[in-house]
């Protein structure tokens, strides 16, 4: 049997491991995307590391989250972000722009590559044939240093749908 789409991404960007359900494996991550609410921290995790720029093909920064603006904090964390993202080769997305997983798709989502994103929503790019999955930031930090993401192996359903189409005929008069 010829392996279905999921399982075809997951070999073309095997590390290490072998493709075992429950079994660690070692993912090569292609590209990366954090919000502000959890980018700041994957930001700091990057500085922490002594990482001069990402080492991913795409990384890419949104400020769709935390938009209110009653205090001085949230400002300060945007500017922050747009600092780092500079520093690190990052590609940074204003408040504005739109939501985060949503923007991503449609400027860069490219089926056949992985997505590691730090927003839950970011498994939405599987709709296009990404390998795309959500995950915390210090996994997303270490995607975006170049390290591949351990995860366990999923077990993979295969489910045939049956599609029944009624014929309709056109009455004519």
């Amino acid at each position: 049997m010829t392996d279905n789409v999921a399982q075809k991404l997951i070999r073309n960007h095997l590390v290490d491991g072998e493709m075992i359900p429950g079994t660690e494996i070692a993912l090569k991550i292609d590209q990366t995307l954090t919000q502000d609410a959890t980018g700041t921290l994957v930001m700091l995790e990057l500085e922490a590391m002594g990482l001069d720029r990402v080492r991913t093909e795409l990384s890419a920064q949104y400020v769709d989250h935390n938009l209110i603006q009653e205090d001085h904090k949230n400002p300060d964390d945007h500017l922050f972000l747009y600092s780092a993202c500079q520093h690190f080769g990052v590609w940074f997305s204003r408040a504005g722009n739109g939501v985060s997983h949503a923007v991503h798709m449609e400027r860069f989502g490219k089926p056949g590559k992985t997505l590691l994103g730090s927003d839950s929503h970011t498994p939405a790019a599987g709709s296009m044939g990404m390998l795309a999955i959500g995950a915390g930031g210090l996994e997303v930090a270490m995607a975006m240093a170049g390290e591949p993401l351990y995860t366990k192996m999923p077990e993979i359903w295969e489910l045939w749908s049956i599609v029944v189409f009624k014929e309709f005929h056109q009455a004519t008069f």
